[in-house]
């Protein structure tokens, strides 16, 4: 799981199906195994974000506190960039490519927590944009890349199935189970790449290779060899 180590990070390519931390339900998280890296003195890297459990792809930890404390401070001034791939579906979205820009708004539904759309003057109501476009569509389906500009709860999985296009796998939020006569057995969205301010100074940039299951899924639905589009400005 491990693709980038040094004195300051650690950056780990999550499989899907894993937690980052602990939550409603007990199981082990990926926050659990982070024990494996913790020193002497008991101290151990500390998660810097989280993905949602069926997200695959690179989350970055700090391994001191000073280090920590930076990336923190990166994070909330939107100074980490972050690259997603989705596989979505009916087709490509229309426009191909553009800015979503519409309010989020949290909500409770017994136990389980939704994200809905939300007029942005509600009271409870919080911004979020995410910029996009699509590399690669069929009829049924299509490859898109997501860069997300805040960072709100099941942000970029709302914001598709607002226009639209929901990700495939995604049965909180409309998407497809089945299709290209199979099924979908997980959300098909991955943390590809980030970039982020190094603690020891510059910039790094960190990708984590798909997982298996997403280019099985690209190849069931003939999507791995067609590409369209420059890379929107400021993509990671």
């Amino acid at each position: 799981m491990v693709i980038f180590e040094d004195d300051f990070v650690l950056a780990l390519n999550k499989p899907a199906g894993l937690s980052s931390q602990g939550g409603r339900i007990a199981t082990h998280t990926l926050d659990d195994l982070l024990e494996a890296f913790a020193r002497s003195n008991g101290k151990r890297p500390r998660l810097i974000h989280r993905l949602d459990r069926d997200t695959s792809g690179v989350i970055l930890a700090a391994k001191t506190q000073p280090a920590a404390a930076f990336l923190g401070k990166a994070m909330m001034a939107r100074r980490i960039k972050k690259t997603y791939l989705a596989i979505v579906a009916p087709g490509a979205p229309d426009p191909p490519s553009g800015l979503i820009e519409t309010a989020l708004r949290r909500h409770e539904e017994g136990r389980e927590a939704y994200v809905r759309v939300s007029p942005a003057d509600h009271p409870d109501a919080q911004a979020a944009s995410t910029r996009y476009r699509t590399l690669a569509w069929v009829d049924c389906a299509a490859l898109v890349e997501l860069s997300p500009r805040s960072g709100r709860m099941h942000q970029i999985r709302v914001h598709l199935a607002s226009i639209g296009r929901p990700i495939m796998g995604d049965a909180r939020y409309g998407g497809a189970l089945v299709l290209a006569g199979g099924a979908v057995q997980r959300v098909m969205l991955h943390a590809a790449a980030l970039v982020f301010p190094h603690p020891a100074g510059g910039e790094k940039r960190i990708a984590a290779p798909t997982p298996e299951d997403f280019r099985h899924l690209l190849a069931r639905l003939g999507l791995e060899a067609i590409a369209v589009g420059p890379a929107f400005p400021g993509g990671a």
